[in-house]
């Protein structure tokens, strides 16, 4: 240990100043080591503390594993509609030696064919020419060579548009009855806007469909749906019904009918499916 005595300035020798000089380095080493220890000390317990709160949020990331679990399902849903839309297809051909004279019986078999159905309740309207056509007919050797044109035929259609579909029967034996010789084709179909506002509701109830899979899913491992995080509805699909078969009055009475009973058009149904797939969160 040091030990400096205090004495009087004047008093000093230089034995006692040579001391003195001794001791002052000894005391500014002693500080700096303190200093350094101190320094140590207090890093030492910052490298604590951090460690501490990085476990601290690793717990935390683990606690928010389960609110980030995802799962995806898939839903869909149909339904059935009554068309309220109909287009028949009704044609009329006819064959003569010159084309005039095809065009011209051709001619008056339409225009009684379209006054008659516009009798029976069909509006103006509602109909329109679709297809018109004029082509030769020639006569062939037995070897395929074309000779001479025999006659010519003219074929004349009509395509009714209606909403009204009790009268498909009425006017497809009105316009048999009335010359009409070609029925190409009956389709029923719904109005766009109903399949809209169908599909409107089919999307709804789809994703009713989606969640239900999710949260029977959740619950099997013990977590429950909590939130959505993607919706993507797939598309809607449309699925008209078989086209009709008619059978006329003909057939009717061969088969044991009366001739006099209308010809059997039946709609059936068109099925609107949605599909749509979906991402939940769980927790």
């Amino acid at each position: 240990m040091v030990v400096i005595d205090y004495i009087m300035a004047d008093n000093l020798t230089p034995f006692t100043l040579k001391h003195l000089g001794n001791a002052v380095p000894s005391a500014t080493i002693f500080l700096l080591v303190f200093f350094l220890c101190m320094s140590f000390f207090f890093q030492f317990n910052s490298a604590i503390a951090q460690n501490s709160t990085g476990n601290v949020s690793v717990n935390s990331n683990s606690d928010m594993t389960n609110v980030n679990s995802t799962v995806y399902t898939t839903g869909s849903a149909i339904s059935r509609l009554a068309p309220d839309r109909v287009v028949i297809s009704i044609g009329a051909e006819t064959t003569d030696k010159t084309a005039n004279d095809a065009l011209s019986l051709n001619s008056g078999l339409m225009n009684n064919i379209t006054s008659e159905l516009r009798n029976h309740g069909l509006r103006s309207n509602e109909t329109r020419t679709s297809s018109f056509n004029i082509f030769p007919l020639y006569n062939y050797t037995e070897s395929g060579t074309r000779l001479n044109v025999s006659g010519f035929t003219v074929t004349n259609t009509v395509q009714i548009e209606s909403s009204n579909l009790n009268n498909v029967s009425q006017w497809i034996d009105t316009a048999v009855a009335s010359g009409a010789n070609s029925i190409n084709s009956i389709d029923f179909s719904v109005s766009e806007k109903r399949l809209e506002d169908t599909r409107s509701k089919l999307i709804t109830d789809a994703i009713d469909n989606a969640k239900q899979k999710a949260e029977a899913a959740a619950s099997a491992v013990q977590l429950n749906v909590i939130g959505v995080k993607s919706i993507i509805v797939d598309g809607s699909t449309t699925v008209p019904p078989l086209p009709p078969q008619p059978f006329f009055r003909e057939a009717a009475a061969a088969q044991g009918g009366t001739a006099s009973s209308s010809t059997p058009i039946l709609a059936g149904e068109q099925e609107v499916s949605v599909s749509v797939s979906c991402i939940f969160t769980m927790g």
